[in-house]
């Protein structure tokens, strides 16, 4: 695409693909803001039922894309995917309005999850020449502005789930889905034209060689991130319990709604950001920058920090609430983290998909949340037989674990992506690294 033809320096079409998503993280966001809080006082099943529902239901969500992804590369096409897998999703979202529909609405949502989430991310290196100077910013650009959605998300949705009943936050969550479709259908002019599909296997798509060192690093990257979900994922599950029932939310004499403070995550990425790149640029001009591994294990190690935190307010505030500057404090620390791990490992997949299976390659990144969720649930079960302080804790160490993981995946991970910039004949020479392979979460 001609550099005349962009908005913000971009080509439109990234425009168009980060609007659709943010619609689409305004739906995940505003719907995953009032689960738990949905079937603990309104289905009033007990903590430990609803911290499996919610595990089982993010895994599910995560591994559709799975499959979606590969049939989205052999044979619906992606753009295809992305509008029937929104409007399916769009249909789930309604359904979560009915309490005798929850569980069908839920698996609704996940299927059509499983068509859309690996099609749109899978499509902003199709807006780039392999030498674009603007491919490498522009995972970074689609992180922020998805976010905007996350942000709206739990500020909507959770208002009106917690002030007027969790239906009209559901039904909220699902006019965001179908603005995201249409502000997606509108912008097709803006992009890429779609390429053949794979009707045969793809052979030789990589040499035997590096084919297999990149399958086998894929696979240890999504095992350790597998290990990180398993504390990450608490973020939606038992620490909303947490944050309902001993924080003390008062500003100014106001008592702020629980699901309205997860607006706090995507306004953190936000600003956060913009910082964070200027950082990574001027370490990269003194030759200082992390590589893209130690990046990752540095955000888990953040995370680990932020519940260790938490478990310090459990502490010092024993049996009173404790202030929400605790709660604060915590979402600086736990989105620094995830800053510097989900958009630089989902990078990677897509940076590493053979030719014509770039779907079907970030899907994969998906099995790693899959099998990260369903670990989170079982981990949030624990919520009610352990103390506070030592479930926090735990929850550290599994993170600690994960950063241990992928400090010892540097070499090859190195090693396999200097291979790939050499074969797709990218100038990454003067491109950070850690900056030239972000996406989304």
């Amino acid at each position: 695409m001609s550099r005349e033809a962009n908005w913000f320096g971009q080509p439109r079409g990234l425009t168009i693909l980060f609007l659709t998503n943010m619609w689409e993280q305004f739906s995940y966001f505003g719907m995953r803001a009032l689960l738990v809080y949905y079937m603990t006082t309104t289905l009033l099943f007990d903590q430990e039922k609803s911290s499996s529902i919610y595990g089982f239901y993010t895994a599910f969500a995560y591994f559709t894309p799975i499959v979606g992804g590969v049939i989205a590369d052999r044979w619906l096409g992606k753009k295809a995917a992305v509008i029937i897998g929104a409007s399916v999703m769009a249909a789930g979202h309604f359904m979560m309005a009915f309490e005798t529909l929850f569980y069908f609405a839920l698996a609704t949502i996940a299927l059509g999850n499983g068509l859309f989430l690996p099609t749109l991310p899978s499509q902003i290196n199709d807006l780039y020449g392999p030498k674009d100077p603007r491919r490498p910013w522009a995972y970074n650009v689609y992180y922020v502005g998805v976010n905007v959605g996350a942000f709206m998300a739990p500020l909507v949705c959770g208002y009106l789930g917690e002030t007027y009943g969790w239906h009209y936050g559901f039904g909220a969550a699902g006019v965001g889905m179908l603005a995201g479709l249409t502000i997606y259908l509108f912008g097709q002019p803006y992009l890429p034209k779609e390429r053949a599909f794979v009707t045969e296997p793809v052979r030789d798509a990589l040499p035997t060689t590096r084919g297999r060192d990149t399958f086998l690093l894929l696979l240890a990257i999504g095992l350790a991130v597998t290990v990180f979900r398993g504390a990450y994922e608490q973020i939606g599950n038992t620490f909303a319990l947490w944050m309902r029932d001993d924080v003390n939310r008062t500003i100014a004499g106001t008592e702020i709604g629980a699901a309205m403070w997860f607006s706090l995550n995507p306004l953190l990425v936000m600003m956060m950001t913009p910082l964070l790149l200027a950082r990574w640029r001027r370490q990269s001009q003194q030759g200082r920058e992390l590589s893209v591994m130690h990046k990752m294990a540095l955000g888990s190690m953040l995370v680990a920090a932020s519940y260790l935190l938490v478990a310090l307010a459990e502490v010092i505030t024993g049996p009173t609430q404790a202030h929400w500057l605790w709660l604060l404090s915590f979402f600086v620390i736990f989105t620094l983290g995830e800053l510097y791990i989900l958009p630089n490992g989902l990078g990677i997949f897509a940076r590493l998909a053979p030719p014509k299976l770039g779907a079907s390659t970030v899907a994969a990144w998906y099995l790693a949340i899959f099998s990260g969720s369903l670990a989170a649930g079982q981990v949030g079960r624990l919520w009610s037989r352990l103390d506070h302080v030592a479930f926090f804790v735990l929850l550290a160490g599994i993170a600690i674990l994960s950063a241990v993981m992928l400090y010892l995946l540097d070499r090859p991970a190195k090693r396999v992506l200097a291979h790939t910039a050499q074969g797709d004949g990218a100038d990454l020479t003067d491109v950070p690294e850690g900056l030239a392979r972000p996406q989304t979460s």
